[in-house]
C-alpha cells in the first residue's frame, strides 16, 4: 500500500490516516479498505493513487480485478444502504455490521457513526473473525473523532489528492 500524503491535515485526521495504514497492513488478507460518508461519498483510502484510474475506465469494460477504493466505496454505499433499509423494513434497530462471503474473497461493512461506514474487502484466505475484530477496533477509535468538520477536511484532501495525481 502506499501511504497517502498527510501533510498538511489535523491531528485528527492523521491519527485516521495512521489507524487505516495499520488496519490494512496488520491483518493478512486485506485487499482494500475505505470509510464512506453516509452521503456515500469517498473520505480515506488505502489505495487513494487507484482513484483517477477508477473515474477514467469506470464507464468501460474492464478486464482485470476489481477493488479499487472508488469501486469499493460504491459498493459498500450500498450495501450500507440496502442493509439499513431493511433494518427499518423489520424493525429490528440499527445495522452493527454485514458481511459478504463470496468464492474468491470477501465484503465487511461495518458502523461507524452518523451513517458513515467501514469497507474491507478481503482476499478468500482472510480470517474473517480477525478482520471484524480489527474493523471493530478501527470504529471504536475512530468513531468519536469523525465530526463533520473532520469529514470535510477528509473529503477536501481526497479531492486535491486526486486534482494533483490528474495532471
Amino acid at each position: 500500500m502506499t501511504a497517502p500524503s498527510t501533510f498538511g491535515l489535523s491531528s485528527e485526521a492523521r491519527n485516521l490516516h495512521w489507524l487505516l495504514t495499520n488496519l490494512v497492513e496488520e491483518v493478512p488478507g486485506i485487499r482494500s479498505v475505505a470509510v464512506v460518508s453516509s452521503d456515500g461519498l469517498l473520505l480515506l483510502s488505502s489505495d487513494p493513487g487507484r482513484n483517477e484510474e477508477a473515474r477514467q475506465v469506470r464507464d468501460t469494460p474492464r478486464a482485470g480485478p476489481r477493488g479499487s477504493a472508488a469501486d469499493l466505496a460504491t459498493v459498500v454505499s450500498g450495501v450500507g444502504s440496502l442493509t439499513v433499509g431493511a433494518a427499518r423494513l423489520m424493525d429490528f434497530g440499527g445495522v452493527k455490521h454485514t458481511m459478504v462471503a463470496m468464492d474468491e474473497g470477501s465484503l465487511f461493512v461495518m458502523s461507524i457513526s452518523d451513517g458513515s461506514l467501514l469497507g474491507v474487502h478481503g482476499s478468500a484466505e482472510c480470517d474473517m473473525s480477525v478482520v471484524a475484530y480489527h474493523m471493530a477496533l478501527f470504529v471504536g477509535r475512530a468513531g468519536h473523532v469523525l465530526t463533520p468538520e473532520l469529514r470535510t477536511e477528509l473529503r477536501k484532501s481526497l479531492e486535491s489528492e486526486t486534482t494533483g495525481s490528474a495532471r
